[in-house]
């Protein structure tokens, strides 16, 4: 059974407090952040550095962001705020999960009201 058909099977009451509990559970907004985290290592580009005999730099620690199909943007993060990158990078996937699920239930709560504003329908005798 998927999740439209579960949704279908609950009361008004029961969809409006499923409803509730995921507001009530969702990560701070001001802790989200959409992006990639990446551990990678790098060469300078000086010929007599250790990086170009194949010990790169790193680990350093980069965000990815793609902004549309043919961009992408991308910075460094800290080693201090790896961690709560992560955090924020969890929140946003779990901001968005919480959000799918209020908005089906939305939908299930205004097809009822379509079908329950809808006058019945004669049949002809």
């Amino acid at each position: 059974m998927d999740e439209r058909e579960r949704l279908s099977r609950l009361s008004l009451l029961a969809l409006h407090k499923r409803r509730e509990g995921l507001t009530k559970v969702l990560p701070p907004l001001s802790e989200i952040l959409r992006g990639s985290l990446m551990e990678r290592y790098m060469t300078c580009g000086n010929p007599s550095c250790k990086c170009a005999r194949g010990e790169r730099h790193g680990p350093v620690w980069y965000l990815s962001v793609t902004l549309d199909q043919s961009r992408r943007n991308g910075s460094t993060v800290p080693a201090d705020q790896v961690e709560q990158v992560r955090r924020w990078i969890e929140n946003y996937r779990r901001v968005k999960e919480q959000l799918e699920k209020i908005s089906d239930i939305n939908r299930e709560l205004l097809r009822r009201q379509k079908t329950r504003g809808k006058p019945k329908q004669k049949t002809p005798r």
